[in-house]
């Protein structure tokens, strides 16, 4: 008989932290304040010390938190970002809304994160900044990254959407570049109960941009700076999220562990695992494998009830809204990844059984 396991159930994580979040809505709705109120004050608060950095900007998504981060910092039409292709697309439609181009580096192939070596050959007049994905949960080569924005004179934009507590050599990421962008999409590490988003940062100007331009670059009623937006997250997200923060060190031992057990069921086969580089803390927010069957593991996990999504199937650049932006040269790694990769189920509420349930499967699948 098949076991269904989902691949994500935010249902599970209800039986933790439902009465708090109840607590926590109804103190909202009694004070009868819902936009740029207490509860985001105090959740930006504790983020920003989370993280490590003197401030944090609150705002509607990750997607705004990545454009508006990138505005702060001036990146215009006259302006190149360097990024990669192999991430959701939203880190290079960021780009595009400034007006500006993106231009694509090579993936490790083991991390799936920038491979810094390529950066510099992609560097040109026009370059303002390298936007790095921490994708997955690991941590890019921010260091790396670092050398060489300094040697350039660019800035560093950190993609942390996928990566909430991940660190760099001891430090969060999202302190680690000139700005710091996370997404509370619910299917993250620290998820909201709708969309969210924040813009980290120890650059006071830098705080001050991004934070006229998520509210129409407004500085005080009716006097509008700057041409900005509307990019506010709501007083009910900042206290679901206030309550879910409290959680999210004990939520990624959780994720670490599990990965784990799948990489104890999965070692002796011919599959690719996960990697955790010596100056990282991966974070798991995806657990993703690499076989040359992909498909055919994957059909016969479905047959057998077990869930499983691809991260990503197509790489942005050979997507349709963006082939204007396809490199002279292919991006090797990228492509092959993108045929081979397979996200299995790991969350916080999994168990121990069902992991050994998914390795048993996959080992029958590929044997």
């Amino acid at each position: 008989m098949s076991r269904e396991i989902p691949f994500l159930d935010l249902r599970r994580e209800r039986v933790e932290v439902r009465q708090e979040i109840a607590s926590a809505l109804e103190r909202v709705l009694d004070r009868g304040q819902f936009v740029l109120g207490p509860e985001v004050a105090q959740f930006e608060r504790e983020f920003s010390d989370y993280i490590g950095v003197n401030y944090a900007i609150s705002v509607n998504s990750g997607s705004d938190a990545l454009f508006l981060a990138l505005k702060a910092l001036g990146i215009d039409e006259n302006s190149e970002v360097i990024t990669v292709s192999h991430t959701f697309v939203s880190t290079v439609d960021s780009i595009i809304r400034c007006g500006a181009k993106p231009v694509f580096v090579d993936v490790e192939p083991d991390t799936y994160c920038i491979d810094t070596a390529k950066i510099e050959e992609k560097i040109t007049e026009r370059t303002k900044a390298i936007l790095p994905v921490h994708l997955y949960g690991h941590p890019a080569n921010t260091n790396h990254v670092h050398k060489i924005a300094k040697r350039f004179g660019l800035s560093v934009v950190e993609d942390a959407c996928q990566a909430h507590g991940a660190e760099y050599g001891g430090k969060k990421v999202g302190s680690l570049g000139d700005v710091g962008c996370f997404s509370f999409y619910p299917v993250k590490n620290l998820g909201a109960y709708g969309d969210g988003g924040m813009v980290t940062t120890n650059d006071s100007s830098l705080a001050e941009r991004a934070k006229l331009l998520r509210n129409y670059g407004q500085s005080r009623k009716y006097h509008f700076d700057l041409a900005g937006i509307n990019s506010r997250l709501d007083e009910l997200q900042a206290a679901i999220l206030r309550v879910k923060l409290s959680y999210l060190d004990v939520w990624n031992e959780k994720r670490r562990r599990l990965a784990r057990l799948y990489g104890e069921m999965l070692d002796q086969t011919d599959i690719i695992l996960p990697v955790e580089r010596a100056y990282a803390t991966h974070v798991y927010h995806l657990f993703v494998i690499r076989l040359a069957k992909r498909l055919e593991c994957q059909q016969l996990l479905q047959k057998k009830g077990i869930q499983t999504q691809i991260h990503y199937p197509i790489p942005v650049h050979k997507q349709k809204a963006y082939i204007a932006f396809k490199n002279e040269k292919s991006l090797s790694v990228t492509e092959t990844i993108c045929s081979e990769i397979l996200s299995l189920p790991l969350y916080p509420f999994l168990t121990d059984d069902e992991v050994v349930c998914i390795g048993e499967a996959i080992k029958n699948a590929i044997s």
